[in-house]
């Protein structure tokens, strides 16, 4: 991949898997967030996953849509766009009635000093999409913050490690996951709980800001020492096929690589791509942030993309000066400030 078309096309190509489940799929499609880091590919892999396989379906995009070039790309790909704030209980009602539901809105960068907006996006505003869409199948984008760290040697936090978030951005998503959660028991609303961490893109994610560092020289804290990384558009073809695995309570799912990645051991894979040494402080604590994706990999199938791809196309990228993104994770962090 060497242009940011290619990898567009890349991320928005779906499986056969995808193709054959969206055919078992009634009704249409609806992203509420869908501007946000992987809601554009997302919207982009269910319309190229309809077009193939020859259904009658929507995909309506949902957002603010304070960048107009990105709405006028949605709808040249096929995405019925709606611009509307969320949190404005008039728009939010206005909605059309739409079968299934992928609500990706949420904030995490910034709650430090704004803990309230955080809260109102994270967990009062899911309630009130909950009961708008009671009668509506829900997946529902969560995130690995939710989890405790555990120890490195354990292989990361699997789906009945009791969740015990560090700092008010995990807290407040375990506040999003508890409130659908009472909705789905009330209304006996389908759901399936999306707990992503990292998805990982030419263009952002745990893998470039490694990758990033090394090119230009400059110090990688290793003290958060492993993590978790998945393809987006691997994670964009599970949030799809979820859709058919919702359920009331609940289905709470970890989705991400099967790997414990080394950091020190992937800086090191960059540097003898990039032929520069990487420079290193800290020491590997013996927690971090892990999760366990066994029941994704039995459910869905091991990712398409491997760690050792996603390697080699960021170093390639990187090496050519591909185009990148300003949104670090902040996945060093050890303290739930975000």
């Amino acid at each position: 991949m060497r242009t940011v078309q290619e990898l567009e096309e890349r991320l928005a190509s779906p499986s056969a898997a995808l193709i054959e489940e969206l055919s078992q799929l009634d009704g249409d499609i609806m992203l509420l967030g869908v501007g946000g880091k992987m809601g554009p590919s997302l919207a982009r892999l269910a319309v190229n996953a309809i077009r193939q396989a020859g259904l009658n379906k929507k995909v309506i995009g949902v957002s603010r849509f304070s960048n107009k070039e990105l709405r006028r790309e949605l709808e040249e790909a096929g995405v019925e766009i709606i611009s509307a704030d969320l949190s404005d209980n008039k728009a939010l009602q206005a909605l059309p009635e739409t079968q299934n539901i992928l609500y990706m809105a949420g904030n995490k960068f910034g709650t430090t000093g704004n803990e309230h907006f955080t809260w109102m996006m994270n967990a009062y505003l899911p309630g009130r999409v909950a009961e708008r869409f009671r009668n509506s199948r829900m997946v529902v984008f969560s995130t690995g913050n939710v989890y405790p760290f555990t120890p490195v040697s354990q292989g990361g936090a699997t789906e009945r490690t009791s969740p015990n978030a560090n700092g008010e951005y995990g807290q407040s998503c375990l506040g999003r996951e508890r409130i659908f959660e009472h909705f789905s028991h009330k209304n006996g609303t389908p759901m399936f709980i999306y707990r992503l961490n990292y998805a990982i893109d030419l263009r952002y994610g745990v893998l470039l800001e490694l990758a990033r560092s090394v090119r230009e020289g400059l110090p990688i804290d290793i003290t958060m020492g492993h993590a978790n990384v998945i393809w987006q558009g691997d994670a964009n073809e599970i949030a799809l096929r979820a859709l058919l695995r919702c359920s009331s309570p609940p289905n709470v799912m970890n989705i991400t690589g099967p790997e414990t990645l080394s950091l020190r051991w992937a800086a090191n894979e960059f540097g003898r791509k990039l032929g520069i040494e990487p420079i290193f402080t800290g020491a590997e604590a013996p927690t971090a942030l892990l999760s366990n994706a066994a029941k994704a990999a039995a459910t869905f199938g091991y990712p398409r993309v491997s760690l050792a791809e996603m390697i080699d196309w960021i170093g390639d990228w990187i090496g050519q000066g591909g185009e990148t993104w300003n949104k670090p994770t902040h996945f060093q962090e050890r303290e739930g400030k975000y």
